[in-house]
């Protein structure tokens, strides 16, 4: 055993893996449930999806479960996701389902990667490509560059679609906002910002705002409050599921053209 083969066996896969991302038909930033349902979802049809995550790990909110407690609630109208995921399942009130954050969070990481999802952790996304009124690509950099202020030139990668799956932050989007002054597809044609805490009508809302805020550039969970003014909904992960799933599909219409 030589360490440099190691290392040599370390730098030669990632760079085939970054190599094939370089062009893309869907980039995904930000590796939260929804995200990850819908990069599963479309890999699953032979769409090239590449996830962007700046954390060390992905799967968003998830892994806290609710304030540390280890379970989080899914909806009867989502579990068909769980079961398309194998993920497994606790009924503990009719129409309501307890699931092992863990086993909810590293179940859809897998089931993305061996979808053939491309995912990149420890990536930020600190601009976009805008060609002709279009988002075509995102810039990217090392996460620790960002962190530190150092002054490291980045790297950029195309895609046919990109979507904003950031979560609270909604960075793409505000990003987008913040340099380019557009007008985006929503009522003032600016962010409308997260309200606070109401269940029911946050589910509803997300699954609802899943949509293209801009040309080429979507948002799906909870970016789409942050965008559209939608609620919190706290530890129920049933919108989120079903966001990644509407998005998928509407995806897969836009990589088919």
């Amino acid at each position: 055993m030589r360490e440099i083969d190691i290392t040599r066996g370390i730098i030669g896969n990632h760079i085939d893996d970054f190599y094939n991302a370089l062009e893309s038909d869907v980039i995904i930033v930000g590796g939260g449930p929804s995200g990850l349902v819908a990069a599963g979802l479309l890999a699953e049809k032979g769409v090239n999806v590449t996830v962007l995550e700046k954390r060390l790990a992905p799967g968003g909110g998830i892994w806290g479960g609710g304030m540390g407690y280890k379970y989080v609630i899914v909806q009867e109208e989502a579990v068909h996701m769980l079961d398309h995921f194998s993920i497994p399942k606790r009924e503990y009130e009719k129409k309501f389902y307890a699931v092992d954050s863990i086993a909810l969070a590293s179940g859809l990481i897998f089931g993305a990667v061996k979808r053939g999802v491309n995912i990149f952790n420890l990536v930020t996304v600190e601009d976009l490509l805008i060609r002709e009124g279009r988002v075509t690509g995102v810039v990217i950099n090392n996460v620790f560059v960002q962190m530190n202020q150092f002054p490291v030139d980045p790297l950029t990668l195309e895609a046919k679609a990109v979507v904003d799956a950031t979560g609270h932050d909604h960075d793409v989007i505000a990003t987008l906002a913040r340099k380019n002054d557009v007008k985006l597809n929503t009522p003032t044609g600016k962010t409308l910002g997260e309200r606070s805490m109401f269940a029911k009508s946050a589910e509803e809302l997300v699954v609802e705002n899943t949509k293209e805020v801009y040309p080429g550039v979507w948002v799906c969970g909870m970016s789409t409050a942050s965008v559209y003014g939608g609620y919190r909904m706290g530890p129920i992960f049933g919108g989120m599921l079903l966001s990644g799933e509407k998005l998928a599909g509407m995806l897969l219409d836009v990589c088919s053209k």
